[in-house]
């Protein structure tokens, strides 16, 4: 009778790191960890930079885009005076004072405020008419200014449009948040950046939020409206009114100096530069403020409840 054959099953073969090490007679010391100096970590860090881009590139209109306060609205807004009969002109100083209030009605009415006895104010009591005489001459003054801009009087500030086309070839949604007139704000949008790019940026402006900067109102209309989480966004201002904007609405922000904040001294934000810079003249990039990036290592803070 025939006997059956006997299997050997043969165990697999520890990897490398588990086999049994021939002994020496002396104990095995585990291999040290190597480790990673603090420049090569950061160095690594850098380069994933790429996969923590913001949630969103939020850009300030006027200052940011185009220098456009005293060459462009300070003259439309003289302009409009003159043509409604009324004896006021702003100064450069004055316009510079006046640009501490956020928005172009709220600073009429204000200095108009300032001069009770005179023209306007002098002569028009009713609180309805006041905002239906500064409203119509807010819409003049806005002619004025988007003939100024369709002329192309006011060029881009430098590296905008470098940015701009940066953060959109990395899929990064870009959107422009002012105080603004929004048919202003777009129309600076459309001419200087092209038709494809205003295609593709929408604008947040004007009375799109009830309470102006330095309230956190108009950037935390565009987290929503792109739906993207306020602490992932990056904003680039140029003044303290819209740095205290973003910081109130949690998000990081980097600030380009312009002709009148030239001055102010912007203790909050991430970065402060005089422009974003052209190609070869870069202050910055997307990777500078992606996270991990140039400025920053971690997430922004929280905005508190």
């Amino acid at each position: 009778e025939r006997r059956p054959t006997r299997r050997t099953l043969r165990r697999p073969k520890p990897p490398p790191s588990m086999r049994p090490v021939a002994r020496t007679g002396r104990p095995t010391r585990p291999t040290p960890r190597r480790v990673t100096p603090a420049r090569s970590r950061a160095v690594a860090a850098r380069a994933l930079r790429n996969v923590d881009a913001p949630a969103a590139l939020l850009f300030d209109c006027d200052g940011v885009l185009v220098d456009t306060e005293r060459d462009g609205h300070r003259p439309a807004f003289n302009q409009a005076f003159k043509e409604a009969g009324l004896d006021h002109e702003w100064g450069v100083d004055l316009y510079g004072e006046l640009l501490e209030i956020g928005g172009g009605k709220e600073r009429m009415a204000a200095y108009f405020a300032r001069h009770p006895d005179t023209a306007p104010w002098g002569t028009v009591k009713d609180e309805n008419a006041r905002k239906e005489l500064v409203a119509g001459l807010h819409k003049r003054k806005t002619d004025i200014f988007m003939a100024a801009v369709e002329a192309g009087s006011m060029p881009l500030r430098p590296g905008v449009a470098r940015l701009v086309a940066e953060a959109m070839d990395a899929g990064v949604p870009v959107a422009i948040c002012s105080t603004s007139n929004e048919r202003a704000v777009s129309t600076i949008v459309r001419v200087l950046l092209g038709d494809r790019v205003a295609a593709a940026i929408p604008v947040f402006a004007g009375d799109a939020v009830p309470a102006k900067k330095p309230a956190p109102d108009i950037y935390l209309l565009a987290a929503d409206s792109l739906g993207v989480d306020p602490g992932r966004c990056v904003v680039v201002e140029d003044s303290e009114i819209g740095l205290a904007a973003a910081r109130a609405a949690g998000m990081r922000c980097v600030v380009t100096r312009s002709a009148y904040t030239q001055a102010e001294a912007f203790a909050g934000a991430d970065a402060v530069f005089d422009c974003i810079g052209e190609k070869g003249e870069e202050r910055f990039s997307l990777d500078d403020v992606s996270t991990p990036g140039s400025f920053w290592l971690a997430p922004a803070t929280p905005r508190a409840a």
